[in-house]
C-alpha cells in the first residue's frame, strides 16, 4: 500500500481535508495573511496530486 492510497477512501480524503484546511488558516495566522494567495495556491496543488481537488465531485 502506498502512502496515499489511504486517501482513496471518503473517510480519508475528509480527513485529510481537515488537515488541509487547518494547516491553510495556520500558515495564513503566522504571517498575517500576506501569503495568502501563495498558500492557498500550494493547498491546491497539493489536494490535487492526492486526487482532493474541490472543484470535482466527491467520488464514492
Amino acid at each position: 500500500m502506498g502512502i496515499f492510497d489511504r486517501f482513496k477512501n471518503k473517510a480519508g480524503q475528509d480527513k485529510a481535508r481537515k488537515v488541509s484546511d487547518t494547516a491553510e488558516k495556520k500558515a495564513n495566522e503566522r504571517t498575517g495573511n500576506k501569503y495568502e494567495e501563495q498558500v492557498d495556491t500550494a493547498q491546491q496543488n497539493i489536494e490535487g496530486r492526492l486526487g482532493m481537488d474541490r472543484d470535482r465531485p466527491q467520488q464514492p
